[in-house]
Formats: C-alpha cells, structure tokens, sequence
C-alpha cells in the first residue's frame, strides 16, 4: 500500500539535517477516482505540483533524504490534518466552525480543484474516506515522522523544507518586492514553524540565485509547516512556493522549455539548502 502514496530517495550517505518533502507533485489518480469525477484529464490535474519533485530531485547527491507524494492531490491532500473533513462533501460529518480551507472545498479529501472546479457530484461514505487515509495519507506522514526522528537523532536537528508550487494568477495578490512579484514565497508561518536563521538563509539562498522572494505572503505555510515544525524541539520546517509559469506550461500541465534551466539552478540551490544544520547553527549563534 505505501508504494501507492509515495517515493522515498534516500542517498548512499545521509550527510544533511535537512528533509525534502513536496506532497503535491503526485500523479497518481485511481481508476475508481477517475469513473466518479466529473472533470476532464486535464481539469482535474489543475492543483497537481507537477514536477516539484523532479525540480527538487537532486536533494540526494547531497545527502538529503526526498519524500514525494505518489497519489494525487485531488484524492488526498497531504498538506492537510486528518480531521479536516468536509461535511459537504463527506456523508457523516458534521461542521467544525469556520476552517476556511474546509469552507473553501480544500480540506483533506479535496471538493474542488484548480479554479474552485468541483471534482465529482454526490457524496462520499465517511468508511470510503478513512480508505484513502488509511491507503496514502497515514503512510506518508508516518514516513516523514519517521525521517524527522532519523535526521534528529544523527544531526541534533532536522530540517524539513516542504516544496511546492503556485499557480502564477495566486500572485495576484502577492506584495510586490522592489517593484515585482515573486518568483518564489517562502513561508515559516511567520516565525512560528522554524528559528529566524533557518528561513532567512533559504531565502537568501534562493536571492542570491536571481529568484525574487517573498516572505510568507500570500502563502504562510501549510499543515506540514504548523504539524511538523517545532523550533524549541531543534525541528524547523519552512515552506517552498515556485511560481509554476516559470518552468511549465500551465493549461496543458507540460514542462516549458525553461524547465532545465531553473532545474539547473534549483539544484544549485536545493545543494546550499542540505548544507544548512548544526554547523551554520553554531555560526549564527556566534
């Protein structure tokens, strides 16, 4: 069953602190998924990260372990709590206050994709949902608790930079940074999910690449920032947005011919990112 919700590389050697995660990239939608939605082939793969995890890929050569998520997002959201369940779409479950995502038909079983498209018409069995959970949601997250607690033990520390990508029309209202929209946003739930040295050197890392970056707006971070990340417990997590204009061709989901060049920059920097840990900790603290 955990093949069916996601890929785990590790390298020969785990030389870094620092976790890679992207639980968005998957591809994967089930036959019995597909029979239900009422989107086309290209609809329903609006909200996919596609091709993070390829962007981000050579996270092993330095010693970082990657996670990816195999299943897609519009089956189960892996950047959601388990108990973020939508009483519209799930049969069974009753209303918890106002959580927008739930509002917003983006809970942990996705209501719509990309452009608020609703994905299927009809409910679901709450014993169909725990399925999926049980299938691909629990299984990932065990994986990156258990490779947190690795990188925690051998290091002292752990890093988990969580990679994503936003579709370029979310940055209509992103802040502008010295006249521009960003190309990435860098989210550590302003300050809470990861120390201040550990977000301010990916950010600079990505600046000095030529990226122009943002911090944690419009995107702040998602339930893998806020679950995993625990500053005073030596766990930062900050969360990566890539703008996917640049690198793909939106509307067909296929790679723009820009994609090996910011894959050749993106693996410069995903490089600098696993040799953050506890010897650029000390530094600072100096």
């Amino acid at each position: 069953m955990e093949k069916d919700a996601f890929d785990l590389r590790m390298p020969q050697d785990v030389a870094s602190c620092v976790v890679f995660s992207s639980p968005h990239s998957g591809s994967v939608y089930p036959t019995s998924f597909l029979a239900t939605s009422r989107l086309d082939s290209l609809a329903v793969r609006s909200s996919e990260d596609a091709f993070v995890d390829e962007l981000v890929a050579s996270a092993t050569e330095f010693g970082a372990p990657l996670l990816s998520a195999r299943i897609a997002r519009a089956v189960v959201d892996l950047n959601r709590g388990p108990d973020e369940l939508d009483p519209a779409l799930i049969q069974g479950v009753r209303s918890h206050g106002m959580n927008p995502r739930i509002v917003a038909g983006l809970g942990v079983i996705p209501r719509v994709v990309g452009n608020g498209q609703v994905i299927r018409t009809g409910k679901l069995s709450l014993i169909e949902v725990r399925n999926r959970l049980d299938r691909y949601y629990h299984p990932y997250h065990d994986m990156l608790h258990d490779l947190i607690q690795m990188q925690v033990s051998r290091f002292g520390m752990a890093i988990v930079i969580d990679c994503h990508s936003m579709p370029h029309e979310a940055l209509g209202s992103a802040p502008l940074v010295s006249g521009r929209k960003p190309d990435i946003v860098i989210g550590d739930r302003f300050g809470a999910s990861a120390d201040r040295w550990v977000a301010d050197a990916v950010h600079e890392i990505f600046a000095e690449a030529g990226y122009v970056v943002a911090r944690n707006a419009p995107f702040a971070g998602g339930y893998i920032t806020q679950h995993y990340g625990r500053p005073k417990k030596s766990i930062h997590a900050v969360q990566i947005e890539i703008d996917r204009s640049l690198y793909m061709d939106e509307k067909h989901v296929q790679k723009s011919t820009q994609f090996e060049a910011h894959e050749k920059r993106l693996q410069a920097i995903v490089g600098q990112i696993a040799a953050l840990g506890p010897k650029r900790l000390n530094i600072a603290a100096e």
